[in-house]
């Protein structure tokens, strides 16, 4: 019988190993950086064209590698980094898998400059396909310069499946983030198409989160450090009022290593529990130090998965710690059990006397007699000085009539029109159920602060006001988008948000649009916008969250079809400003808001799909009350 089982190509084992290794340019990105920290690297650059597609190119100073080792690093399962099998459990490299070089060779063009310590001559290899096309000395300088070219162009399937440029760029330089603040004492620099996005010095932690995040960033930043036998930990969290909407500021680093741990998050998100505003999430940059046995990080490609040894005692310290600092600094409420020898009474004191509280009253004090005095002479003027009346001593029972000698001139139709208006105060708040007072009722009311309730012919109209203003506002604004640019109403001083690079490619592709809708800005680049001019009926305290929105929402790329980035945009916008639970409405904004909500095309649903209102009618009414 013929065989049917048979080793497969080189090439195409290589290509099947590429698929796991390397997913997008962000995943070469990654692995060629890992590979320069490896290498001992002080400084490293990053350079890449057409977010990656077009060249990725890695520069160092690192140890770099000799001519025969060159040509070893692009062979499958070749590495300096284990021996044997017991070297996996006590890793402390990045890279240990020998499958990176060889994956990435796979599917693209790739030429290599290194030169270690004790060489003359450097070497350069030109690799394309899995296929060595050229080897030979060069001249370069100490270290490792290897550019990627034109990747996947011998897999155009696996090209066409790559997302647009500003969603491949956001993913690299989320890798370059990540690389960068587990490694603040390295030098990094990346350039997009000529243009530096990051130039961060060798520095300490604090500094390297600020150059990632943005100057802001520092203000925000409350440490964290805790030492035990089983884990050191370090770092910083975010302050709660600075929460974001997203997590892209969440980073968890074992042994240097940028790992994803969804139990440890939760650790952290349950210490900052009943402390953060709804819908929003904590940043924290937070780095472990374990000893390598105790973990097991090969179960995963891109080994950002760990499996730990004792994770319950760990989620345990990470919750304390963090809870722990966030009230040391007075960010969340504690309990102080320190005694402060302020609060002790002084020695003296125990050898006094008490002296017995003494009370003083006003015996001939009469708190009516004055208002009978107006009532019996309405045309007498209220004297500004303190009255104090003449009553008969106490002692003295035999002229008790004196008591009311202020009464016997207060008739009969005064005291019962004096009665009847106590009544009408004391009734006001009360439902009143005759037929002329139903007919001056309101035609709308608020409950909760949430719902407008009106009537119906058939019975009981609830509308979401939420839902309602934010139907009214996307309408709105999606007729701006057709029309000539609104008029903003111009600030006295602009309102300045801190960028950073991700942030900057998001919303410079929103500018026009939001030039559109009101808003105009002073200044745009990637260190910060100023917005000088919004919208009428925006407010400033609105601002920073509508951009937190849209940073959020425009996290994943943005719609190549212009109206799905029309339809997007003012669903970002009409979501964040549109009036929200809890704000009191008087009764002609609550029926203004139903009229308009009525004028719409579409009232019964909101962009996002929702019902606005339910109705109840009579028989709904007769079911429930049988």
């Amino acid at each position: 019988m013929e065989s049917i089982i048979q080793l497969l190509p080189d090439h195409v084992a290589n290509q099947i190993a590429a698929g796991e290794v390397v997913q997008r340019p962000a995943s070469v990105v990654k692995e060629l950086l890992e590979n320069s920290i490896d290498a001992e690297a002080s400084q490293v650059q990053l350079l890449i064209k057409d977010a990656g597609k077009t060249l990725i190119q890695i520069i160092d100073d690192g140890k770099g590698m000799s001519m025969t080792d060159a040509r070893l690093a692009f062979e499958r399962h070749a590495t300096s980094k284990i021996k044997k099998a017991e070297d996996l459990f006590n890793l402390h490299t990045k890279g240990f898998r020998g499958e990176a070089l060889a994956s990435i060779a796979a599917v693209a063009q790739v030429e290599l400059k290194s030169k270690n310590k004790t060489s003359d001559v450097g070497t350069e290899i030109y690799i394309e396909a899995s296929e060595v096309k050229k080897q030979e000395p060069c001249v370069t300088k100490q270290g490792c310069s290897i550019s990627v070219k034109n990747l996947f162009f011998n897999i155009p399937a696996r090209r066409n499946f790559l997302k647009s440029n500003t969603v491949e760029q956001r993913h690299i330089i989320d890798e370059f983030q990540r690389v960068a603040l587990a490694h603040p004492s390295v030098s990094f620099k990346m350039y997009h198409n000529g243009t530096e996005l990051f130039n961060l010095p060798a520095s300490n932690l604090r500094q390297r989160i600020v150059g990632v995040m943005g100057g802001k960033a520092n203000e925000n930043l409350v440490p964290i450090n805790e030492t035990t036998e089983l884990v050191n930990l370090s770092g910083f969290a975010g302050k709660p009022a600075y929460a974001k909407r997203t997590r892209g500021e969440q980073f968890f680093f074992i042994n240097n290593r940028f790992i994803k741990n969804s139990y440890l998050h939760h650790a952290v998100a349950s210490a900052f529990e009943g402390i953060l505003k709804d819908k929003t999430h904590p940043s924290y940059f937070l780095y472990l130090e374990v000893n390598p046995k105790s973990i097991d990080i090969n179960i995963h490609p891109t080994k950002t998965e760990i499996k730990f040894e004792d994770e319950h005692a760990i989620y345990a310290i990470l919750k304390s710690a963090v809870k722990h600092s966030l009230g040391q600094f007075q960010i969340a409420p504690i309990l102080d059990f320190d005694h402060s020898s302020d609060l002790d009474p002084s020695y003296a004191k125990f050898k006094s006397t008490a002296k017995s509280p003494s009370i003083e009253v006003d015996r001939s004090f009469n708190p009516f007699r004055e208002d009978f005095e107006q009532e019996t002479n309405p045309t007498q003027k209220t004297s500004t000085a303190k009255f104090k009346p003449d009553f008969p001593n106490k002692q003295n029972t035999q002229n008790w009539e004196d008591l009311y000698e202020g009464t016997k001139s207060f008739s009969s139709e005064a005291i019962e029109s004096r009665i009847n208006i106590e009544n009408e105060s004391n009734t006001q708040n009360s439902i009143h159920f005759t037929e002329e007072s139903l007919q001056k009722e309101p035609a709308s009311f608020q409950l909760q602060r949430k719902y407008i309730v009106t009537s119906l012919k058939s019975g009981l109209l609830i509308i979401d006001q939420h839902k309602a203003h934010f139907r009214i506002l996307y309408e709105d604004l999606m007729q701006k988008f057709q029309e000539k640019p609104e008029l903003s109403q111009q600030l006295m001083f602009p309102l300045i948000i801190d960028m950073n690079p991700i942030d900057f490619e998001v919303l410079s592709e929103l500018k026009l649009h939001l030039n559109q809708v009101g808003f105009d800005f002073k200044r745009f680049d990637h260190e910060e916008i100023q917005i000088s001019g919004i919208p009428a009926y925006f407010s400033e305290t609105e601002i920073g969250s509508l951009f937190d929105e849209l940073k959020a929402n425009f996290k994943e790329g943005i719609p190549s079809s212009e109206i799905n980035l029309k339809e997007l945009l003012a669903k970002s916008i009409a979501e964040t400003t549109a009036i929200k639970a809890g704000k009191k409405l008087k009764v002609e904004e609550q029926m203004e808001l139903v009229s308009k909500l009525f004028s719409c095309s579409s009232p019964t649903k909101t962009p996002k799909n929702k019902p606005i209102f339910v109705t109840m009618n009579s028989d709904d009414f007769d079911r429930k009350l049988m």
